[in-house]
């Protein structure tokens, strides 16, 4: 099973954001959202390298929070 991962954007080089959750950076494309406004401090989905939507704050939580469930359920 594949996630995508919820995480905000800190910089944006092109078609290349920098971002962030929870400690960890990652660099994603940003090439599936090039008709997509996106500025540092948005929120996006990120999946497999690549940013593939954008969301609110409250839905980037609310799907931490369910990973987080559903790690405390595996454990």
């Amino acid at each position: 099973m594949c996630l995508g991962i919820p995480m905000q954007v800190m910089e944006i080089d092109g078609y290349v954001a920098r971002c962030a959750a929870r400690g960890a950076e990652r660099e994603a494309s940003l090439l599936l959202l090039q008709d997509e406004p996106l500025v540092p401090g948005d929120f996006v989905m990120i999946h497999l390298g690549y940013v593939i939507q954008k969301m609110t704050p409250q839905e980037a939580f609310a799907a931490w929070e369910l990973y987080d469930q559903m790690l405390a359920a595996d454990a």
